[in-house]
C-alpha cells in the first residue's frame, strides 16, 4: 500500500540491527477597554537516527488531540513535584503526524492505538489533522494561531519523494536540505526557525550537542497563539492579592478582576475524589472561536484531588455543560513555560517502537534504517494587560463575600486551564498553575486588597 494509500528527530548511524472509563461529572446548577492578551506557544522536535544495515486505543472522537492530551497530562504531572504545567497537545499530535507518515508496520500501529485513530480509516487522520490545522489557522479567525512544520533533511541523502510530497500536501512542512555536521550552524540555524515562527518567544531549543554525523532528518512543529478576551479586563482593576499554595504557604500575585457574561458551572463526579463541588470556567476570546476553560476547586481542596477525574469524556462534558451567566472573576496574571521530554512521556504512553533500533520508519526513505533518538517540546504560555503600566492608582473596591449577587470565581489557589477551539475541540494547550506570578509590594504601586 502506498502512502498516498493510507495517507496516513536527529538521525544516527549505529552498527547491524539487533534482533529484535471515567464517568462525566455532574452539572451543579447555581441560583473593553485595553485588552487583555494571551500568547501561547510551542515547539516539539523530533529528532532521527540513521540504521546502518547489519494498548491502549483513544475514545473514538473526531478530534485529534481529546484523546491524547489528558494521558499526555497525567504523565507530566506523575512527576510528583507540585510545578507550573503546560505543554501543546495540538503540537505533539502534529508532529507524531508526520512521523506516522514516514512510518510502516508495528511503529505505525503504536502511533495510531496510541494517539486514538484505530476506529478511523487508515489514512482519514491526515485529511482530519489537515482540516483542524485550516480550521484554527483562518485569516477570518480573530485570534493568531499559526501552526508551523519543517524537515531538516541531511544534504546528499535520498527520502522518499512520495513522503516529502505528503508532508507538504497535510502538513505544508517547510523542507531544506543542511549538513548536521556542523553542529553548531544547524543549531542556529533551527533555533532561529523556531524563533521566527513563535515570535521570539521560544528560545534555544537545541542545541549543538543534539547532532553528530549520524543525524539525518530532524523533524520541528511549532504551534503561536495570541488573542484578546472577548469581555475583556480592566487593567486598573488589577491589584495584588495573596494567592494560597497547596503547599500552604502564600504568594503575592496580581490579580485581575471583571464581572461580565460568562459560561460557569459547578460540577461533582458524585464521590469525594474531585473534593465536592467543584467550578468550571469558560472565558471566549475575541471572535468565540477559542477559549480558556479554568478549573477551580474549591478553596480548601488541594489541585491534586481534582487532577484524576481529567479524562477526554469529562473534558467534553464540561464544554458541553456550562451555562452563560454574569460570573465575577479573579484571575491572577500568570506566565507558564516547560520544556518536555517527549521521548519519555510517548514511551509511557505506549509509542515505543519508533524510539529502538527496530523502529519501522522506511516510508520516509527507502535502503535505510531510522529510528527516533531525540523528542522534546518547549510550550509557552502568558496571561497579561497591555500597558498595566497604566493600571496603577485607580481604585476598585472589593466586594465581601457576603455581598457577591453572582457565582464567583476566586482563582487564588491551583488551578486547572485548557485553551481549545470551540467548533472542533481540538486542545491547543494544557497546563495547570501552582504558582502564578510572583511580585512584591515594593515592585508595585497597586493597592493590596
Amino acid at each position: 500500500m502506498s502512502l498516498e494509500e493510507r495517507s496516513g528527530g536527529i538521525v544516527r548511524a549505529r552498527a547491524s540491527p539487533q534482533p529484535p472509563s471515567v464517568p462525566g461529572p455532574r452539572v451543579q446548577h447555581p441560583s473593553r477597554d485595553r485588552p487583555l492578551s494571551c500568547v501561547m506557544l510551542a515547539a516539539p522536535v523530533l529528532l532521527l537516527l540513521l540504521l546502518q544495515p547489519p494498548c491502549w486505543a483513544g475514545p473514538a472522537s473526531k478530534d485529534p488531540t481529546t484523546a491524547l492530551s489528558a494521558r499526555l497530562y497525567h504523565q507530566v504531572r506523575s512527576g510528583g513535584a507540585e510545578e507550573n504545567i503546560v505543554f501543546s497537545p495540538l503540537s505533539v499530535v502534529l508532529a507524531l503526524g508526520l512521523v506516522e507518515l514516514g512510518s510502516r508496520g508495528s511503529s505505525l500501529k503504536e502511533i495510531r492505538q496510541a494517539v486514538g485513530y484505530s476506529y478511523m480509516t487508515a489514512g482519514e487522520e491526515f485529511s482530519l489533522l489537515h482540516n483542524v490545522s485550516q480550521d484554527l489557522s483562518s485569516d477570518s479567525s480573530h485570534c493568531v494561531v499559526r501552526l508551523a512544520n519543517s524537515l531538516f533533511l541531511q544534504t546528499g541523502v535520498h527520502f522518499n519523494p512520495e513522503f516529502l510530497h505528503l508532508a507538504r500536501k497535510y502538513f505544508k512542512a517547510e523542507i531544506e536540505t543542511v549538513d548536521f555536521s556542523e553542529s553548531i550552524s544547524v543549531a542556529q540555524h533551527i533555533n532561529a526557525w523556531v524563533e521566527n515562527h513563535t515570535e521570539s518567544k521560544i528560545r534555544h531549543l537545541l542545541s549543538a550537542g543534539d547532532f553528530d554525523s549520524l543525524t539525518r532528518l530532524t523533524l520541528i512543529n511549532a504551534v503561536y497563539f495570541r488573542g484578546s478576551w472577548k469581555n475583556q479586563f480592566r487593567p486598573e482593576n488589577t491589584r495584588t492579592f495573596s494567592f494560597s499554595k497547596d503547599d500552604g504557604s502564600e504568594v503575592q500575585t496580581l490579580m485581575m478582576y471583571q464581572q461580565g457574561d460568562f459560561y460557569y458551572g459547578e460540577f461533582s463526579d458524585g464521590s469525594t475524589e474531585a473534593g465536592g463541588v467543584y467550578q468550571v470556567l469558560e472565558m471566549p476570546y475575541e471572535g468565540e472561536e477559542l477559549s480558556m476553560v479554568i478549573v477551580l476547586p474549591r478553596q480548601e481542596v488541594p489541585l491534586a484531588s481534582l487532577e484524576p477525574i481529567i479524562q477526554p469524556q469529562v473534558i467534553e462534558d464540561w464544554a458541553s455543560s456550562v451555562k452563560k451567566q454574569k460570573v465575577e472573576v479573579y484571575l491572577p496574571r500568570f506566565k507558564v513555560e516547560q520544556k518536555l521530554d517527549l521521548k519519555e512521556t510517548l514511551q509511557k504512553l505506549g509509542i515505543r517502537n519508533i524510539f529502538t533500533k527496530d523502529a519501522d520508519l522506511s516510508a520516509m526513505t527507502d535502503g535505510m534504517e531510522l529510528f527516533i533518538n531525540k523528542a522534546v517540546q518547549k510550550a509557552y504560555l502568558e496571561v497579561t494587560e497591555e500597558g498595566a503600566e497604566g493600571a496603577a492608582g485607580s481604585g476598585m473596591i472589593a466586594l465581601t463575600r457576603t455581598l457577591v449577587l453572582y457565582p464567583q470565581v476566586m482563582a487564588d489557589h491551583p488551578f486547572f486551564f485548557v485553551v481549545r477551539s470551540r467548533k472542533t475541540g481540538s486542545i491547543l494547550f494544557m497546563g495547570r498553575v501552582m504558582n502564578p506570578e510572583v511580585v512584591e509590594y515594593n515592585d508595585h504601586d497597586f493597592e493590596v486588597m
